[in-house]
């Protein structure tokens, strides 16, 4: 039996990752589905968040999936199809181009195993009138080779943004399959099974490079060690992240605080604080924390910004506020 698998894009910070859990959380009961995530940086937020959801989780290494698209997606495609699953998401990493994965998922190693589904692109309509993301190829890449075009965060948007986002759905070419404004990520799941338009080709890229602190991701840590800093480059951005052990950890208050103050322009985390383990979420400096059900979790923090950022006074803050 051939698989529904669905690619969930859309670029940093759009609520990719919240989108999954919201439809994990209102898939059939009696179905299991598989998740396949991709992250730019190096050691495994996204997975570590959906972890609680009770999907079957899989990563590939750092970096962006036109780079990842081979062997190591291929792997953890098949390693989640031999689970059986009843359908397989994918969420490429925010800097990613997804037309790459689709034509993995369409290729002739998967045809007999993948019925791949319309792609769903996340976006931020306040984003649509910033020539930051309009003139990034990703950005338009990610929402080109969509079907199904969701306008997320619809309770942070005034009437402008909104009138935007329509204007740019009725001038679309060719037209989208679905569009709709919501808030949190919530659509209807049965969205997931509108069938593919097979006429939907993705736009010539230009080659591009990208610089990966070691193609292998760090997604546990070394044994005898405390803690361990992972980096990461390409596309014009910069990321660094944190593995913490289990058994340390942090102020609550205090790492609050300094999410506030930390000018990145993207941050996730999974930390342990004095105050319970928490998912922690910063996007155009907005703090938001979930507390999560994780016991015995070696702590993630993540930071991505275009500008390379002070990561060793960075690190000595989070030791600061830390009982390590």
């Amino acid at each position: 039996m051939r698989i529904p698998t669905n690619v969930i894009t859309g670029f940093l910070g759009v609520g990719k990752t919240t989108t999954i859990l919201n439809l994990l959380k209102n898939k059939p009961a009696d179905e299991k589905w598989a998740v396949l995530v991709n992250e730019f940086g190096e050691i495994g937020i996204d997975g570590a968040i959906l972890t609680d959801s009770g999907a079957m989780i899989k990563e590939v290494p750092g970096g962006c999936m036109c780079c990842t698209a081979g062997v190591p997606t291929s792997v953890g495609i098949t390693a989640l199809l031999r689970q059986n699953p009843d359908r397989l998401l994918i969420e490429p990493t925010g800097l990613g181009h997804p037309h790459k994965i689709i034509s993995v998922l369409t290729s002739n190693q998967f045809k007999d195993y993948i019925d791949l589904k319309a792609t769903v692109a996340l976006v931020d309509p306040r984003n649509l009138s910033n020539k930051k993301y309009t003139e990034n190829q990703n950005f338009n890449d990610q929402l080109d080779v969509a079907e199904i075009v969701i306008g997320n965060k619809l309770d942070e948007c005034d009437e402008v943004d909104v009138g935007i986002f329509e204007h740019w759905v009725a001038t679309q070419q060719p037209k989208k399959l679905v569009s709709m404004l919501v808030k949190q990520g919530e659509f209807p799941a049965n969205l997931l099974d509108t069938d593919r338009a097979e006429q939907n080709e993705a736009p010539a890229m230009e080659a591009h490079h990208h610089e990966h602190a070691e193609m292998e991701p760090q997604f546990q840590l070394p044994p005898n060690q405390k803690f361990i800093r992972k980096e990461n480059k390409g596309q014009g951005y910069f990321s660094c992240g944190w593995i913490f052990g289990a058994e340390i950890t942090f102020d609550f208050d205090q790492l609050f605080a300094m999410l506030c103050n930390l000018t990145a322009e993207r941050v996730k985390g999974v930390v342990n604080t004095n105050k319970g383990c928490h998912a922690f979420n910063v996007n155009n400096g907005v703090v938001s924390v979930n507390q999560v059900t994780l016991e015995g979790f070696e702590s993630r923090l993540e930071v991505i910004d275009s500008q390379l950022m002070p990561w060793d006074e960075l690190e000595q803050v989070l030791l600061g506020i830390s009982d390590l």
